[in-house]
């Protein structure tokens, strides 16, 4: 089996990440507060999340919001990858 690249799939998963949380950023930008709530109750199997949503998010809190998903993405990526790589080692 091939070795994973640490910190390729970290960036990948990080990257991944970030843009689910933009996707969830133009979702609430365009569909407004009942579409926003129809959308994620929908996504998450009907669980209703109309006392959680807030829509006036500000701009800078957005943007940190982004950032810490793409380090926390990057981390849990790299982590899969190391340990994907111990086990390889392990096997022989």
């Amino acid at each position: 089996m091939n070795r994973i690249n640490v910190k390729k799939f970290g960036f990948a998963m990080g990257f991944t990440g970030a843009l689910v949380y933009a996707g969830c950023m133009i979702v609430m930008a365009t569909a407004g507060q009942e579409g926003t709530i129809t959308f994620f109750n929908s996504l998450l199997h009907g669980l209703n999340v109309t006392s959680i949503i807030r829509m006036d998010v500000p701009l800078l809190e957005a943007l940190f919001g982004i950032v810490q998903t793409f380090i926390l993405g990057w981390l849990i990526g790299a982590c899969i990858a190391a340990f994907y790589n111990v086990q390889l080692k392990t096997r022989k």
